[in-house]
């Protein structure tokens, strides 16, 4: 598993054993840490969106929950990035419905 690892850490068994340890615990932490890391980019994205359009993000959210609007955070963020007409419309329908 210590395969391409540079120095010690591929020709010493202690060290690489170690290397291996620890690249694994990372690894496991970061598959986790991934999923926090892209839904923090999707709230700025979205946030920065909404301001463009007169309303915060807090209100945003609140306003699509009471409409019935189910788009989850990934899907506003694409939204708010490739299609800001229909963002803008999402958002008006929010704050008609907030």
């Amino acid at each position: 598993m210590a395969k391409g690892y540079r120095e010690a850490r591929s020709k010493h068994y202690s060290s690489a054993k170690e290397a291996v340890r620890r690249a694994l615990s990372f690894q496991y932490r970061d598959r986790r840490n991934k999923k926090r890391d892209f839904r923090r980019l999707w709230i700025v994205r979205i946030s920065a969106a909404a301001k463009a359009n007169g309303t915060s993000y807090s209100r945003l959210i609140h306003g699509l929950k009471t409409a019935g609007i189910e788009l989850d955070r990934k899907v506003l963020a694409e939204l708010a990035v490739s299609d800001k007409e229909g963002f803008a419309r999402i958002v008006e329908a929010a704050k008609q419905a907030g």
